[in-house]
């Protein structure tokens, strides 16, 4: 099964909900945590252990100035403005490349060829038996989350178990997390920015075909237009988090609830089986 724990707007307590979520389950069987939220990664702050890291790279064009002709129809082939012919020279913008290899199938005088370029690395660790962290990192200044977010899948594809952390919002990097996921836990918080975001992420996941349930997550009790929102939509409610000092103290020493207070693990198991009868997925 592959479960997203996603949000429409940052800071609603996403990666909380995933890291409490792995570590409970991972006492039940094996589990991968993977942190998708590329830009800004941090479910290695609750689990620290020793990584084996490795580059992530895309193929670049290079282009042969002697062989080069200046003829344009790489420019004319390219859809992002990487690449640009003028007269008497030809401009390339790394940043703008998306790596589709299209410039070197239509240069006719076989003047571009690819190499490597680093946009970022990932990184693997077991920092608890049963338990797996695939994180993805975006270096710094590098445009393309995308593919970072690609290879995170790609290497926990095999795995039976597997939670994504997305990045919030809707961009693009969310979508690509999300494509594929047999089921999606949408984290809110009952504010007025809160309700708005998260009927952004409710429509994302109807569009994507991908079942979703709702946690509320520092509630003070006033959650009246939320579960109004959630009835009207047919989303259920499948965990409420109290507003508590005490658990942001636990998680703002990078703790996690479910480790420092072991009575909550049995709400997040609840939740894992409720996530399980979303997604479809046999006992």
């Amino acid at each position: 099964m592959k479960l997203a724990i996603t949000s429409g707007k940052g800071g609603t307590g996403k990666s909380m909900v995933a890291a409490n979520l792995a570590f409970t389950h991972s006492s039940k069987g094996p589990v991968t945590l993977a942190d998708c939220d590329v830009e800004e990664p941090n479910l290695h702050l609750f689990f620290p252990s020793t990584v084996q890291t490795r580059d992530v790279t895309l193929p670049i064009p290079v282009i042969d100035e002697l062989l080069c002709t200046k003829c344009g129809k790489c420019g004319e082939f390219c859809r992002y403005g990487a690449i640009s012919v003028l007269p008497k020279k030809l401009l390339f913008f790394a940043d703008l490349c998306h790596s589709c290899g299209g410039c070197v199938l239509v240069c006719p005088e076989k003047a571009i060829s690819e190499e490597p370029k680093r946009i970022g690395n990932l990184s693997v660790s077991t920092p608890a038996p049963g338990l797996k962290l695939v994180t993805g990192v975006l270096d710094i200044g590098s445009p393309l989350a995308v593919p970072i977010i690609h290879e995170v899948k790609k290497e926990t594809a095999a795995d039976p178990v597997v939670i994504l952390d997305t990045a919030p919002g809707t961009s693009c990097p969310v979508v690509e997390a999300l494509e594929g996921c047999d089921a999606c836990l949408l984290v809110t918080e009952s504010t007025p920015f809160g309700l708005h975001d998260l009927e952004l992420a409710v429509d994302v996941t109807k569009r994507l075909g991908i079942p979703a349930g709702v946690v509320i997550n520092r509630s003070d009790g006033k959650d009246d237009e939320t579960l109004r929102f959630c009835s009207e939509h047919g989303i259920e409610v499948l965990l409420t988090i109290p507003f508590s000092r005490e658990i942001a103290s636990i998680h703002s020493i990078g703790d996690l609830l479910c480790r420092a207070r072991p009575e909550w693990q049995k709400e997040f198991l609840s939740l894992f089986d409720k996530a399980k009868i979303l997604a479809g997925v046999e006992e």
